[in-house]
């Protein structure tokens, strides 16, 4: 199989690198904006770089889209157009607008698009996932999602980036859903940008929270900051009338006890998404590369990419005007 990466930044090399090792990935083509960088990252993957998608696109079997993501549609469209199936990294798109024409491009192809919403390949995640249909819980009323980076992104990324909602807290949007198997109804969410003015400069806010009502009335609280000094801390709870678990809870999570006899500070704390989730990103790369041999179904398809992001704009709007949002209100389609 020939697969072509198209954007090789921090992820884009991570995912070409673990295509590389893939046994079913017999050439790997890599091309970049940046002509030099994909050079670079085809000299340490063994691939072979190209100065353009066209040259990259000839002859390849499937395409994985790590650009910037003010190009993901484009290049969706593109490879739909070529007949190519895509896994791309999420958003499809920085808004519904956007987001819908990419779909309409793949569904009038009849070609595949697979999301890369990492979550719902990580063990915690999927055993959760289990956990909660197994019954276990008994009624789930409670759901906790936090993500916490570390530090916040270059200055530069922001203005790109979409804002918190859309860039960082659609995953948890998204894998509320997977692992609920509910659908997200009204938020009402708020935001500070009271950390570093690079926040401020960018209209953007450095933290924010949300509280969700899903379908079937259970309450999901979403947090999220960019400036979470103790380490990486990815979390879910869930929390039953029967039991309760928590994914993310390890002797990593950077969470210290404040009682006596709990947990202290972990000796090596999570640093980023990449080390944290990196056998979750090889195991959505493993479902794409079996997707498109015809031996495993969509796991995360498009019109999942477009739930999530609705939940991040109502949750971008009930932000701006102070109100609670439903989420019909955000285009469908």
């Amino acid at each position: 199989m020939r697969i072509a990466v198209i954007g090789t930044g921090r992820i884009g090399a991570f995912h070409a690198g673990v295509l590389a090792r893939h046994p079913e990935v017999h050439e790997l083509v890599v091309a970049d904006v940046d002509v030099a960088r994909a050079v670079e990252v085809a000299a340490l993957t063994g691939a072979t770089a190209k100065a353009t998608v066209p040259e990259a696109f000839a002859g390849a079997d499937a395409v994985v889209i790590a650009s910037a993501t003010s190009a993901h549609a484009g290049l969706i469209a593109a490879a739909a157009r070529a007949g190519l199936p895509v896994f791309c990294e999420k958003p499809v798109a920085l808004d519904v607008p956007g987001t819908l024409a990419a779909l309409r491009a793949v569904e009038a192809a009849g070609t595949e698009l697979q999301l890369g919403f990492m979550r719902r390949f990580d063990a915690g995640y999927r055993h959760a996932r289990e956990l909660l249909r197994s019954g276990r819980l008994g009624r789930l009323h409670t759901v906790r999602a936090v993500t916490s980076d570390p530090a916040p992104p270059p200055a530069a990324y922001l203005p790109l980036s979409g804002g918190l909602y859309r860039d960082c807290l659609v995953h948890d949007f998204d894998i509320v859903r997977w692992v609920t198997g509910r659908e997200v109804v009204e938020v009402y969410a708020t935001g500070s940008d009271a950390g570093p003015a690079l926040f401020r400069a960018a209209g953007d806010i450095d933290t924010a929270a949300a509280v969700l009502t899903l379908d079937d009335d259970t309450l999901v609280t979403a947090t999220a900051t960019r400036c979470n000094g103790a380490g990486y801390d990815v979390r879910l709870e869930l929390a039953g009338d029967q039991d309760q678990f928590a994914v993310g809870l390890d002797d990593r999570t950077p969470l210290t006890s404040a009682e006596p006899q709990g947990p202290g500070r972990p000796d090596k704390p999570w640093t980023g998404f990449l080390e944290r989730f990196a056998p979750a990103y090889e195991a959505e790369l493993d479902t794409f590369v079996r997707l498109v041999r015809g031996e495993a179904p969509n796991p995360c398809g498009g019109r999942d990419a477009l739930a999530a992001l609705r939940v991040a704009e109502a949750c971008e709007l009930s932000r701006r005007e102070r109100r609670v949002v439903r989420v019909a209100e955000i285009p469908a389609g």
